[in-house]
């Protein structure tokens, strides 16, 4: 028979949190460093474990990383635009 292994609730959490990072503007970075920590909790957590979720995990990690740096780089363009543009 075979066995049957739970779902990491974390993993599906972090996979969450890192597409909300990327949808969510400037306010996006918050969630995406909250998403790598949860996807590295997540990752420790499924080792010892064993449960299934290893994909979820690396998606979380990979959507929140995205989201850190479309973030980063959305305020870059900002601080840009406004230092460029003058008021006369």
């Amino acid at each position: 028979m075979v066995e049957k292994t739970n779902t990491n609730t974390k993993s599906v959490i972090s996979l969450t949190i890192g597409i909300l990072s990327i949808l969510i503007p400037i306010f996006g970075l918050i969630p995406g460093i909250i998403g790598v920590i949860v996807s590295r909790k997540a990752a420790m957590e499924i080792k010892q474990t064993n449960e299934d979720g290893r994909g979820l995990v690396t998606s979380g990690l990979i959507c929140s990383s995205l989201g850190i740096i479309i973030q980063i780089l959305a305020v870059i363009g900002l601080v840009a635009y406004y230092s460029v543009t003058t008021v006369n």
